[in-house]
């Protein structure tokens, strides 16, 4: 069952209402926008919808790195060094035994 969204609440009302509001979206599985004169602000969101959005997240970046990777393999190693792209990324790089880098 999909998540429920309802009206947003404004940051005053959910200062006021925040025990109210985890509550909604961790066990009605609401998704509760909270806006600040008028403008969405943030949003409280069942723990599940955060999860998948990490885990697409993470599948995005492994294929850009996957992508950036085969460039380098096929030449492109002139351009940026594998380390930068894999600290760009947060990837630790294993050791490899007999390659100086």
């Amino acid at each position: 069952m999909p998540p429920i969204e309802r009206e947003p609440v404004t940051a005053a009302d959910a200062r006021d209402n925040l025990s109210d509001l985890i509550n909604r979206a961790a066990y009605a599985k609401e998704r509760v926008v909270l806006t600040r004169r008028g403008k969405p602000l943030a949003a409280l969101v069942p723990l599940d919808d955060m999860k998948l959005l990490e885990e697409i997240e993470d599948s995005r970046d492994a294929a850009d790195i996957r992508k950036r990777l085969a460039a380098w393999e096929r030449g492109g190693r002139k351009g940026i060094p594998l380390e930068t792209v894999a600290k760009t990324h947060g990837v630790k790089l294993a050791k490899r035994r007999g390659v100086s880098r």
